[in-house]
């Protein structure tokens, strides 16, 4: 019996290989890397001491480094086995829970038409490549050539031009023999019971091939040369070999890329043809885009069977963020142990293709480097821009956020988020300045009601409202007004004392995030300005556009603190050139403190994740790894410290009036 290839790499898709071969092999538990889908064993075929049969699933290959056998599902059933190759094939079959194929007549000449059909495809593909280099071509290939586009790029990705004619192609098609019901099974003609006459699907269009994941063309995705028409960008309609729905745009090269050395198992999903092309083009080969709609279920589980965390690229306006947000839905309930995504929101009005077409890969290389995980995203959408002033309103919060992470399907993971967001409620509710007021009025009630004092006055018995004596020294206690950490006001009033800087490191600057909330929206209206004015903007401008959005008090603690710790490139009276190193060190230093604290909240979860799973193996090298880092963060900790400590008794020193 013959299988159709539709039906064989459905089963295939349907079980992981490690399945298959897990009944076989036991795994080697040092080597193996579970939520990868990654797998070593000693080979079944040959006898050995030390596994190198190497196992992937997201391959679906097998392979031995020491007697060189490899294969997929049925090749491993049929050779291990004796297994016949219908037999294997019904074996896989069982374990994805499809029924077999039966014999049918009908289903074999629809599997010839199928084939038939990807014939056509290509004539039309070739068709479209011709024309393109033709005289009618000449406006097509001046776009392309203005998007940056080399003629090997054009090349690899089969573009082509679409004629405005109504019938071209048709009668090309014709020409070769194809017969009206192929073409029109196609999806390359318009054609109905109210179109007496089928005319031409695509007229005057760039046309960019689709491939399935054999690398065979099933459909295209044409954009309008006139800026008058209709649509910009037109996809094929459905048809038998196309589902708009279960396709992504470049995904076989994708993950062929992300299997190879450069990809390091990545995938990002972007929103649009160009932007994958421009990204290869750049040297980033493994981005996919879905075809002109919203990410779905079934393209992001296309994503997961070549990665286990796709990073989700979007735009960083206000469109993207609504985007970026219809993602986190739709991913929560389908994550699960070592599957999640990642988010790389780009700066606002840019697109992957805006960044890399001047400058290369690095302005897209360093979007990435700062993704988002999917509970950041959960967390960032939940609480920007809301007020939680009052105990109904942190309730109301507490009760959404438990809402969100219930959807998640695994149990282990659901758990997980859950005391994730219990952690950053935690931690926002008491760093934020009402919490912090309540907290103090609530201390001066204890001392009222009889506390034991100290010799000199201060409450000294530990409790579930004791404060440190470095606490109850810092402003948060003695009533000042609360201001960033000092990296923090140094990388801000840098920018806003000398607002050129925005221009010279806009890349750089657009990706900064501070912890301080105040200072997060402050942001925003820096950037906001730097957009509405562009380079002519003033740095009294700046000012004037702050305050009258209610941040003036703000900018003057920042100010006071800058001037208290002494670090004066970050005022008015710095250069320019010193002023830009103050902040460069400023954000190394930033970067440095975000970068441990998050290796730091890493470990913890690997360390908490080979406790649950009895791995004592890893845990003294894990403990060790976080103590290590652990030293660091108070090393770096200690160093803001010692510098806003110095700063401020030096400004006891002189007083207020030395500024």
């Amino acid at each position: 019996m013959r299988f159709s290839p539709s039906f064989l790499d459905e089963i295939r898709d349907r079980v992981p290989i490690s399945d298959v071969v897990g009944k076989r092999v036991t795994w080697d538990r040092r080597k193996t890397n579970v939520s990868r889908g990654d797998y070593w064993a000693c080979c079944p075929f040959h006898g050995e001491k030390s596994p190198s049969f190497h196992c992937e699933d997201r391959k679906g290959r097998y392979h031995c480094f020491g007697c060189g056998v490899s294969g997929d599902h049925f090749r491993f059933l049929t050779d291990l086995e004796g297994l016949s190759f219908p037999e294997a094939v019904q074996q896989i079959a069982d374990m994805a829970g499809v029924a077999m194929p039966q014999p049918d007549p009908q289903a074999e000449r629809r599997e010839k038409e199928r084939t038939s059909l990807l014939d056509v495809m290509e004539m039309a593909t070739q068709f479209f490549q011709d024309q393109l280099q033709t005289a009618n071509g000449a406006k097509a290939r001046a776009y392309l050539r203005e998007r940056g586009l080399t003629g090997r790029t054009i090349e690899t990705f089969r573009l082509g031009f679409a004629p405005d004619s109504r019938n071209a192609l048709k009668e090309f098609l014709a020409g070769k023999g194809v017969g009206k019901e192929q073409i029109e099974a196609c999806g390359l003609v318009v054609h109905g019971p109210d179109v007496p006459v089928s005319y031409d699907r695509f007229r005057d269009r760039i046309m960019f091939p689709i491939l399935s994941s054999r690398e065979k063309v099933i459909a295209f995705g044409g954009r309008a040369m006139s800026p008058d028409a209709p649509a910009k960008y037109l996809n094929s309609n459905e048809t038998e070999l196309f589902h708009k729905g279960n396709v992504l745009f470049n995904f076989a090269r994708a993950r062929r890329a992300s299997q190879g050395a450069d990809g390091a198992g990545t995938i990002i999903a972007v929103e649009g043809y160009m932007d994958v092309i421009a990204l290869h083009q750049a040297g980033i080969e493994n981005a996919v885009a879905p075809l002109g709609t919203a990410l779905t279920e079934n393209q992001l589980d296309l994503l997961w069977k070549m990665t286990p965390q796709p990073v989700l690229c979007f735009d960083g306006d206000g469109a993207g963020i609504r985007a970026a947000n219809r993602a986190v839905d739709l991913a929560l309930p389908h994550l699960k142990p070592g599957r999640s995504v990642r988010f790389a929101m780009l700066p606002d009005g840019k697109d992957p293709d805006d960044l890399v077409r001047h400058d290369g890969r690095e302005p897209f290389d360093k979007v990435l480097a700062n993704a988002r995980s999917l509970a950041e995203m959960v967390w960032l959408r939940e609480v920007q821009g809301g007020a939680f002033d009052t105990p109904e309103k942190r309730a109301e919060l507490e009760a959404r956020l438990r809402q969100v992470t219930s959807v998640i399907a695994d149990e282990s993971v659901r758990r997980h988020y859950g005391q994730d967001m219990r952690d950053r409620l935690n931690a926002f509710l008491q760093g934020s300045a009402l919490f912090r007021n309540e907290r103090r009025s609530f201390e001066r009630g204890g001392r009222q009601s009889g506390g034991q004092r100290g010799a000199g006055g201060g409450r000294t018995a530990a409790g579930p409202t004791a404060i440190s004596e470095r606490l109850a020294r810092s402003s948060i206690v003695s009533g000042q007004q609360a201001v960033p950490l000092l990296r923090e006001s140094v990388l801000a009033l840098t920018i806003v004392n000398h607002p050129q800087l925005l221009f010279d490191e806009y890349d750089e600057i657009s990706t900064i995030e501070f912890d301080n909330r105040d200072l997060q929206r402050c942001w925003a209206a820096v950037l906001n300005a730097a957009a509405a004015n562009g380079p002519r903007l003033t740095r009294e401008a700046l000012i004037e556009q702050l305050e009258a959005e209610g941040f003036g008090a703000l900018i003057g603690a920042l100010d006071q603190q800058i001037r208290y710790a002494r670090l004066w490139t970050a005022t008015t009276a710095a250069a320019p050139e010193d002023a830009r190193e103050g902040y460069l060190q400023a954000l190394a230093l930033h970067r440095r403190s975000k970068a441990l604290h998050w290796q730091r909240r890493e470990l913890e979860r690997e360390l908490a994740h080979a406790t649950e799973e009895g791995d004592l193996e890893v845990v003294p090298q894990l403990l060790r790894t976080l103590q290590e880092v652990q030293l660091e963060v108070t090393r770096l900790e200690n160093q803001e410290a010692i510098i806003e400590g110095f700063g401020v008794l030096s400004g006891r020193v002189k007083g207020p009036a030395a500024r």
